[in-house]
């Protein structure tokens, strides 16, 4: 840990912890403490971060993060930092040691030189860091609070991520710091975590986004007089652009700085792929500047004088090349014999008569067209639209009319893709979801629009194939069609549903209805919004809150079952509705309905798989979790993959609804 000088506080006693001599306080928030401390044993130093008694007020929560601590002990990366020893103070604090790095941290350096960034270094960094959250996720291990401040600096200049603290394995859920805050810096924050939801990898990348832009700009891309506000940004403002010399990178930007985790780099490879076309990218404003140049120095030249000179320049450089012998590396030879001087009279009329070259970019553009036309899509090899189309793209990928063939072709192959798709020749659309995504990639358009309608299209094919699978019913088929997510580039919530659909398919011969029990009948379509409004409304009941998470943007969308957050309509399944509200509702509809009426258990509910319009929900059930303040749902959402879930029974969520079952 870095040594700042403004953070030297010394009040108070420094903590007894047995083998250490603890020098000084070198950090300091409301979290924690570090101390910069001499290890006794093996006389180095050593930072010892101590938690503060109000982080963790009992011995579960000290527990738990203990045991999260073991976890990221394990990490061992040449770019991740250390850590060395986790103990309890004398006073039965946690705290955990780790190496003292003295070179401080990337917030206080500066990757600006005279005429702009140090790209190459800013590359190298990312690149770094990269690696070191491709290792953590690949562990099960989210860091949470990526930041310029938790990039330290060995003695060889290497840059090592720092302070997994607060990090997350998946599975345990949010935490958040005593004040109520969500954890992590706002400065650098992804939206879905601000807002104090369950984050994974993406929110990471998210925020290695934002250190990328500072290294590039000298400054945040959204700036702020306090966190709230910070948060807001993040979540609503549009991505900002970068000056002219960086356009070159606005492209990573707009992903790494999506606001939805679904349109943001999906895993370290592919934000490491687009790195790598920055990176080729780069190059390219420096001819810009070279012509800006050249332009400066014929202002006021008309266009035809201009493009005359332009000419004579290029073949003046032509001619210094195939003048005279050349080695056998093709470079002229001072002391080779030239040939005889051509005494031919130059004839400009006649030089301005013959026929132009045709432009690489018109010729790529114009063979793309006419192998769309021809659905010569991607064979046959050396005369084919992708191959035409990557090579305008690389000869400008500025332009508007490369911008929108890479569209058309998009749509070309994806309705190749769907037509095979839906005829199941999988092998065939698979081969064409592979040049779709490589094109994507290689164009930096995997979420364009065009992407993007051609994913939503694919899910619904692959749905349709579900249903006549189930239909049959081929639970084995179905799994197979399930499959074909990963390959087609669907998202992995996509794949999830998928997968989860396909499972309950019976195995094939198995009988295809499904059946009550004798003593209850249970509903298929989950309870209204409007059924839960006149239960609402004859009872005067007041409305749980929704998703009620520790979030910095809870006083900005307060939600509950009236507004959960998206438009749904009266017909759809009522969401942000507690088990408490369910069950009371059920006691009531009793009483109107002459008959009784309660939440399904786990075993009768898989009995029959509910009716759910638009979202996909998880469905409360009655069985007890721990104490029986917490209650079992079932089913995956739009919110989790999770077959089953404990969650707090007097809270709303707006992935969770209900069905009841009538007794007999």
């Amino acid at each position: 840990m870095p040594h700042s000088p403004d953070n030297d506080m010394t009040t108070g006693p420094l903590p007894d912890i047995r083998g250490y001599r603890l020098l000084r306080v070198i950090n300091h928030g409301g979290m924690s403490t570090v101390y910069l401390a001499e290890q006794i044993a093996l006389s180095r130093e050593v930072a010892i971060k101590v938690m503060a008694p109000q982080a963790l007020s009992d011995e579960v929560s000290r527990r738990r993060f203990e045991n999260e601590v073991r976890t990221i002990a394990r990490l061992e990366h040449p770019h991740v930092v250390r850590i060395h020893e986790l103990g309890r103070t004398g006073d039965g604090l946690p705290y955990y040691a780790m190496p003292y790095l003295s070179r401080g941290h990337l917030g206080q350096r500066s990757f600006q030189n005279g005429d702009g960034p140090d790209e190459a270094r800013v590359i190298e960094t990312l690149r770094a860091l990269l690696s070191a959250l491709e290792y953590a996720h690949g562990r099960g291990v989210v860091h949470r609070d990526v930041k310029a401040e938790n990039v330290l600096f060995d003695d060889t200049e290497r840059p090592l991520l720092a302070d997994f603290g607060i990090a997350l394995r998946r599975g345990f859920g949010p935490r958040v710091t005593a004040a109520g805050l969500a954890v992590g810096s706002t400065a650098y924050m992804a939206p879905e975590q601000a807002r104090g939801e369950d984050v994974d990898g993406r929110a990471d990348l998210y925020s290695l986004g934002v250190l990328a832009w500072e290294m590039l700009a000298g400054h945040l891309p959204y700036e702020a007089g306090d966190a709230l506000s910070m948060a807001v940004m993040h979540a609503q403002d549009p991505i900002p652009k970068l000056p002219p010399h960086l356009r070159h990178w606005q492209r990573f930007m707009n992903r790494a700085l999506a606001k939805q985790p679904g349109e943001r780099f999906q895993d370290v490879a592919q934000m490491s792929a687009m790195l790598d076309q920055v990176e080729r990218r780069r190059r390219w404003p420096r001819m810009a500047a070279w012509r800006e140049r050249i332009g400066g120095r014929l202002a006021g030249v008309s266009g035809p004088v201009w493009a005359a000179a332009s000419l004579v320049v290029v073949a003046t450089t032509a001619t210094a090349f195939i003048i005279g012998d050349k080695g056998q590396d093709g470079f002229f030879r001072a002391d080779s014999t030239p040939p005889a001087a051509d005494t031919t009279p130059y004839d400009p009329i006649a030089a301005m008569l013959q026929p132009l070259p045709e432009a690489p970019l018109q010729v790529a553009l114009d063979n793309a067209r006419r192998q769309i036309g021809q659905r010569n899509l991607t064979t046959p090899e050396g005369d084919n639209a992708y191959a035409s189309v990557l090579r305008a793209w690389q000869v400008d990928p500025g332009s508007h009319e490369v911008q929108q063939m890479v569209d058309e072709l998009t749509g070309a192959l994806g309705g190749a893709l769907l037509a095979n798709l839906r005829q199941g020749k999988d092998d065939r659309a698979t081969d064409y979801a592979r040049h779709v995504q490589q094109l994507g990639l290689e164009t930096g358009t995997d979420t364009s629009d065009a992407q993007n309608r051609l994913r939503a299209d694919i899910d619904k094919a692959l749905q349709d194939r579900l249903a006549k699978a189930a239909a049959r019913p081929d639970r084995k088929q179905g799994l197979g069609i399930a499959a074909l997510a990963g390959p087609m580039g669907l998202s992995p919530e996509a794949a999830r549903k998928l997968q989860s659909r396909a499972a309950e398919i019976p195995e094939r011969g198995a009988a295809s209805t499904t059946r009550s029990t004798a003593d209850v009948a249970i509903s298929l379509k989950p309870v209204s919004r409007d059924e839960f409004s006149r239960f609402a409304t004859a009872t005067n009941r007041k409305p749980a809150l929704c998703r009620e998470r520790a979030s910095l943007l809870r006083v900005l969308a307060r939600r509950d079952w009236r507004d959960p957050g998206f438009s749904q309509g009266d017909g759809e399944p009522v969401v942000c509705v507690s088990m408490v509200d369910a069950q009371a509702y059920a006691q009531w509809y009793s009483q109107q309905a002459g008959h009784t009426y309660r939440l399904p258990t786990l075993a009768e509910s898989r009995q029959r798989a509910p009716e759910v319009s638009g979202r996909e929900l998880s469905l409360w059930q009655l069985e007890c979790g721990e104490g029986c303040k917490e209650r079992r749902v079932d089913g995956s959402s739009w919110r989790s993959g999770d077959a089953q879930r404990v969650l707090d029974a007097g809270r709303g969520y707006d992935d969770v609804g209900f069905r009841l079952v009538r007794e007999r």
